[in-house]
């Protein structure tokens, strides 16, 4: 039944299934294991994230796809949930209205950047949605009666998710849900053309693979699956706007966590997002606690001052991609083999 579940594709670690067991097990409890509104909002957040980065390692992992445009389809889900639930009664059918609305636009747009800029090389596919975004950033911005602008939309919830208990289970379980849908996706014969794409894309059409077809479908896949991530972000903030889902930052933190999760395995999502989260998080806090230890000792203290939070994240990081240069699961993997 878990192979099932799994699509065939075990850990192959026990390190790494002990992991994923133990991240599984504190996202399903958290209500209950970590009380508090900020612990709850960090699990929320490693769902989320959990979704997005899987999304964006379907195009980069699998397909060897560059893409700045992930967190436009981001935004376009948490705005469609939010301008629907601003302007309607706030229902379940305001709801589905507003997501239905926002994945048929972001495919439109994946499409429509897929058939006309995939036929290019990467670094200038990378450009062009790199423009896109910004460019749908800006007018998310100036759109300001639409949008909210610079202040973005806070909304009322149906009268269920104003449990945050509830909207919890509800992110949880979507995420969930979808990330099982992307294992069998990428175990699936379409995953492996992806893969072939990725490892030699002139062998592919030579074998008969229409390339731009498949990889203007894992555009549009990446892309449905950010933006419902982006709604489920959406629904447990209640509210949205341009720094919560279409910054800049936001697509070099999607970087990362694929890096250090390692590409071209969906577990590295789950691996790289929890890690990351928790550390942008309590990275500070444990500065903190360490520098107010280490007072009275030279320098100490004023190298882990929590305002320097961010320099030792990135240190944390290049360590990561030092080590595990394939990434914590391909090194996990690989380490099995030998």
């Amino acid at each position: 039944m878990i192979a099932g579940l799994l699509s065939g594709d075990a850990p192959r670690s026990r390190i790494l299934s002990a992991l994923l067991l133990a991240i599984l097990v504190a996202l399903a409890l958290a209500p209950f294991l970590f009380p508090g509104t900020r612990p709850l909002d960090v699990a929320a957040k490693v769902c989320v994230f959990v979704l997005l980065v899987a999304s964006y390692d379907l195009l980069l992992g699998y397909t060897g796809i560059v893409s700045f445009a992930h967190t436009m389809f981001f935004g376009i889900g948490g705005y469609g949930v939010a301008i629907a639930l601003s302007r309607m009664e706030p229902g379940w059918g305001a709801i589905a209205l507003g997501t239905v609305a926002a994945v048929a636009l972001s495919l439109a747009l994946s499409f429509l950047v897929g058939l006309f800029s995939l036929r290019v090389k990467a670094i200038f596919f990378a450009m062009i949605t790199l423009a896109v975004a910004s460019f749908f950033a800006i007018l998310a911005s100036q759109l300001s009666d639409f949008t909210g602008g610079e202040d973005g939309i806070t909304f009322k919830v149906p009268e269920l998710l104003r449990s945050r208990v509830a909207t919890y289970y509800l992110v949880f379980g979507v995420a969930l849900g979808l990330f099982l849908v992307l294992l069998r996706i990428v175990n699936s014969p379409f995953g492996r053309v992806l893969l072939a794409i990725r490892e030699n894309e002139f062998r592919a059409e030579a074998l008969g693979y229409r390339t731009v077809i498949y990889r203007t479908l894992a555009n549009c896949l990446g892309a449905v699956v950010a933006t419902l991530a982006g709604a489920l972000y959406a629904l447990w903030l209640r509210y949205t706007g341009p720094n919560t889902t279409l910054d800049f930052s936001i697509m070099i933190d999607i970087l990362l966590m694929v890096v250090i999760g390692g590409m071209g395995t969906m577990y590295g999502a789950v691996i790289g997002a929890a890690i990351f989260v928790v550390a942008q998080n309590y990275l500070q806090e444990a500065m903190k606690a360490f520098s107010g230890a280490m007072q009275g000792i030279p320098l100490l203290p004023d190298l882990f001052h929590p305002d320097r939070w961010l320099l030792w994240l990135g240190v944390l990081f290049v360590l990561s991609v030092y080590y595990f240069p394939a990434g914590i699961v391909g090194q996990l993997r690989a380490r099995k083999k030998a």
